[in-house]
């Protein structure tokens, strides 16, 4: 598969909620807004590309405003919290 040139083209922002840091404790997943026209396997190779990590699922939504949200998991090798902390999600 091609790189992505700019991993951040597909992800938009890293969501932070309280779900979300429950998911990244709980869960092992993380949860970015992405681009709209982005399929799950663009979203995976973006998410390993620009955190070193492996992925295991994603699953998309889109947001009754019209956002397109990612939930991520990550292989239990790699924990999202350590992600989580270098975007500075939780602490």
């Amino acid at each position: 598969m091609p790189k992505i040139s700019n991993p951040f083209k597909v992800l938009k922002a890293p969501i932070s909620t309280e779900k979300v840091v429950r998911m990244i404790n709980e869960e092992n997943k993380l949860a970015f807004y992405v681009d709209i026209k982005a399929t799950k396997s663009e979203i995976r190779r973006a998410v390993e590309e620009a955190f070193e990590v492996k992925v295991v699922s994603v699953r998309t939504l889109i947001t009754p405003t019209g956002r397109k949200k990612a939930y991520v998991k990550l292989s239990p090798e790699f924990k999202a919290s350590d992600v989580a902390s270098k975007l500075g999600i939780i602490g």
